[in-house]
């Protein structure tokens, strides 16, 4: 379905042509021991001391499937709305990995394994697009986060692409950083393989076993300088200009 509220993505199964170097069986899956390990451990800490606790956890998780993280551009002030690309439920790690961030994410996160109780513990905002009239409560909810200087992060694409094909930014939560007075930042995101791609009709745990079979693989997140929206500044025009502000980072899959 492709609509304001269900947004749909053009990619699919093809976009991740495969064949690229992979590990050995047993190294993949010790790499896939090793993330419920670190998650088993780092739930507890996250649970009692959040924000620090829960960037190191979502580090030590990439770490341990074998993702190298790179972080580029000026870290965003606290109270920041940052807007990135969506590509992979890794990118949800990468956010809270490299800065104290609330998420945005859909409803149905809540529910997954690893991710979702991470995104739980880190204070996660979540989203239902199937009830549209909750929007206007989301977006106060945002707004209120970021008057009490806590950045939160977005996805506006609405769903995941596979980084060499995107989406539109949609304009709604903009709304939250225009009525917060609180500046915005793109974020791209962007992966070194396909194979890290979370698209068509991939389930969370044909994923992490495709990702941690793959021989390396960097996940770049590079901030652009901060937009700082005018009291009444139109939210349309501001998704677009985020839009454009991240062009110029390679909006697509790393070389």
């Amino acid at each position: 379905m492709n609509t304001l509220w269900h947004p749909g993505s053009v990619c699919d199964d093809r976009c991740r042509p495969g064949g690229g170097p992979h590990v050995a069986a047993g190294r993949a899956g010790l790499r896939l021991a090793g993330l419920f390990t670190v998650l088993l451990l780092g739930l507890l800490p996250v649970a009692l001391l959040r924000g620090a606790a829960a960037r190191t956890l979502c580090r030590a998780l990439l770490a341990v499937l074998g993702v190298r993280l790179v972080l580029r551009g000026p870290a965003p002030r606290p109270g920041s709305l940052l807007v990135a690309n969506h590509v992979s439920w890794m990118d949800i790690l990468a956010l809270v990995a490299v800065s104290p961030v609330r998420l945005v994410a859909k409803h149905d996160v809540r529910a997954w394994p690893a991710v979702g109780v991470t995104a739980r513990r880190s204070g996660t905002i979540f989203i239902d697009r199937s009830r549209p009239r909750d929007l206007p409560v989301t977006v106060g909810e945002v707004a209120g986060a970021l008057r009490a200087g806590r950045s939160v992060a977005a996805f506006p694409e609405g769903t995941t692409f596979c980084g060499a094909e995107h989406g539109r930014f949609r304009p709604a939560l903009f709304q939250a950083a225009i009525d917060a007075g609180a500046p915005v930042v793109p974020t791209s995101i962007m992966y070194d393989s396909a194979e890290a791609a979370f698209i068509g009709d991939d389930t969370l745990l044909a994923s992490l076993v495709r990702v941690a079979r793959v021989r390396r693989l960097t996940l770049t997140v590079i901030t652009a300088p901060a937009l700082r929206p005018a009291p009444g500044a139109d939210r349309r025009a501001l998704a677009r200009a985020a839009e454009r502000s991240m062009g110029g980072h390679g909006y697509r899959l790393a070389a």
